[in-house]
């Protein structure tokens, strides 16, 4: 049996997002304590420079709130100008919350009762 679960990071995580100018605030923010120590581990300034590769971030720097269960990430250069610059809409906000809570996360299955969803969205991890 294998040991680990990879699944979306929603499924253990949800999101705020907030932007200003050029760049966009996105915070993570563990459903449950007991999978924090993750987060940390796993979802860090360099998995969230590759996940956001094509909107080339010139920085992406990470603050961890511990006492939150939460990190909060700042993406430098990634709002297409700014929101009143920018033609694209889809590219501010929610949208880019939801393309990081898309990072793939792997999860001990000892700790697959915390996560939220369907299970049907675990894939087996070898």
């Amino acid at each position: 049996m294998n040991d680990f679960i990879t699944v979306a990071l929603h499924r253990a995580a949800h999101g705020r997002t907030g932007d200003k100018g050029n760049r966009s605030n996105i915070s993570v923010i563990a459903w449950h304590p007991a999978l924090w120590p993750l987060l940390v581990e796993q979802i860090t300034e360099a998995a969230v420079a590759r996940q956001f590769a094509h909107r080339q971030p010139t920085r992406v720097v990470r603050h961890l709130l511990p006492t939150l269960q939460a990190m909060n990430f700042v993406l430098d250069e990634v709002l297409d100008g700014g929101v009143n610059d920018a033609l694209n809409l889809d590219s501010h906000g929610k949208a880019l919350s939801y393309l990081l809570l898309d990072l793939p996360l792997q999860v001990p299955r000892a700790l697959a009762g915390h996560l939220v969803g369907a299970d049907d969205a675990a894939t087996p991890h070898h």
